[in-house]
């Protein structure tokens, strides 16, 4: 027996501890910094994200619609973390352009962005924003833009796409034509609410008010009532309104201007 097992002693004692190559220590030591990295570099991101997203709603609880120079562009828009829509509208509103349709636009987008602001479903998903020319000369010469006004969507991941260049001059500016295609490129349903207008009713008022008054003053001579030449002639007048190209636009609401499939011209109504 102990000359049997003298053997498998021996060879138990020649056995070395098996220990890990010298060579893996640093590269373990490099895997931990790696992953301590990756994980600060998630960290500062998700507040930076955090940061920008808490400025962005502030702007929003005072205006609906905030202005944008250069900086700013390139700090909300183009760098990332970014997890929100951004709609942009790039204009020319000072007076010195003389851009008429820039107003007009301006005004529609103003109804859209307030209807936003104020409904049930806002959230920081979607935000409304603004650069003017002469503030933010360098963001048109950043995108190559040659023309306002113009409304671009920025998606919270990568760039652009066609779709994302609102087609004024085929659709018009009206709000409701915004909110559709705001609805197609981020799936947010906004309710346009446009604010009552009076002007209306104030000019019937005005109108009733004039024609009692006549009728007061020649109260003791109303044979013009049975006059019918004026009336003819108010009717020829209710004939024409309800005829012309102005009645058509107010019934149908056609479209700024549209561009012809033929030779591209664009034109306007």
């Amino acid at each position: 027996m102990g000359a049997k097992g003298a053997p498998s002693r021996r060879r138990q004692a020649g056995r070395r501890p098996r220990y890990l190559p010298t060579g893996s220590f640093p590269f373990l030591l490099l895997l931990l910094l790696l992953c301590i990295q990756l994980g600060g570099g998630q960290k500062k991101k998700e507040n930076l994200l955090a940061e920008k997203v808490e400025q962005l709603m502030e702007w929003s609880s005072r205006r609906s619609i905030f202005r944008m120079n250069g900086d700013k562009f390139r700090k909300f828009i183009k760098t990332p973390p970014r997890n929100y829509s951004m709609i942009v509208m790039f204009t020319a509103l000072q007076p010195q352009r003389q851009c008429s349709v820039c107003r007009q636009a301006n005004e529609e987008y103003q109804i859209l962005a307030n209807s936003w602001r104020y409904s049930s479903a806002f959230c920081n998903k979607l935000f409304f924003s603004m650069v003017d020319y002469d503030e933010g000369t360098d963001v048109f010469q950043q995108l190559n833009m040659n023309s306002a006004p113009t409304f671009m969507h920025f998606p919270p991941k990568g760039r652009p796409k066609r779709a994302d260049t609102f087609d004024l001059q085929r659709i018009g500016f009206a709000a409701e034509q915004l909110a559709k295609w705001i609805a197609d490129r981020t799936d947010v349903h906004i309710r346009v609410f446009r604010p009552p207008n009076y002007s209306g009713t104030i000019a019937l008022a005005l109108l009733v008010s004039l024609v009692g008054g006549l009728l007061y003053l020649r109260r003791n001579n109303l044979e013009f009532i049975y006059n019918k030449t004026g009336w003819a002639m108010v009717s020829l007048c209710i004939v024409f309104a309800m005829t012309s190209g102005q009645m058509w636009n107010h019934i149908r609401g056609p479209p700024y201007a549209h561009k012809n499939p033929h030779n591209g011209q664009v034109l306007f109504n």
